[in-house]
Formats: structure tokens, C-alpha cells, sequence
């Protein structure tokens, strides 16, 4: 499941890296447009939802582009933040766990 190292390029230039901002806690929630899906993803932690995550990075170490999409979202300042309150919590990880 090898992808083009491209694709993460591809997805910060059509602002698929996206920052769930919710306040005043200041939770963040990473998510990432890929090619079929969004995924969920810790960068802190190395973590995204996608299946190559689970068949390449656990196995061999090597970063989803997903990963590698906010790595560079964030060098070059590409990263679509969206702000909501602290309210919406809850209905949002709902939203996002029925995607899975």
C-alpha cells in the first residue's frame, strides 16, 4: 500500500489539512481530506485513521501521507482552521466516530 509521496503535497494545496478548534478548552481535533475519506489523526502522537496507517506505519514504520499532509500543512502556514465552542464537542466526535 506504498503511496506517491506527492499526495500529501496535493492535499495541503487543496486545504485538506483541517484544525477543529473547539473554545475556550482549546481541544484541537486534526482531520485530513484524503483521496476517499477524512481521517482522524493525532500528529502528537503518530496516530491517523487511515488503513495504510494500520498496514504500513504499525508494520514497517513509514508515515501515512495523511501524517506527512500536516507536517507540511504546517511548515508552510496551510492549515484550514475551524473554530467552534466547547458546546459542540460532543455531537462532533459523534459525527466523526459514524464516519469511521
Amino acid at each position: 500500500m506504498k503511496k506517491d509521496p506527492s499526495s500529501a503535497v496535493t492535499v495541503v494545496s487543496r486545504k485538506g489539512v483541517k484544525l477543529h478548534y473547539f473554545e475556550p478548552s482549546g481541544r484541537k481535533i486534526w482531520t485530513v481530506v484524503g483521496k476517499e475519506n477524512e481521517h482522524w489523526l493525532d500528529p502528537d502522537l503518530g496516530f491517523c485513521s487511515c488503513e495504510d496507517y494500520f498496514f504500513n506505519t504499525l508494520n514497517n514504520g513509514n508515515e501515512c501521507y495523511h501524517l506527512k499532509s500536516v507536517k507540511i500543512a504546517k511548515q508552510q502556514n496551510k492549515i484550514e482552521v475551524i473554530h467552534f465552542s466547547d458546546e459542540e464537542f460532543a455531537s462532533f466526535i459523534s459525527a466523526l466516530i459514524s464516519e469511521l
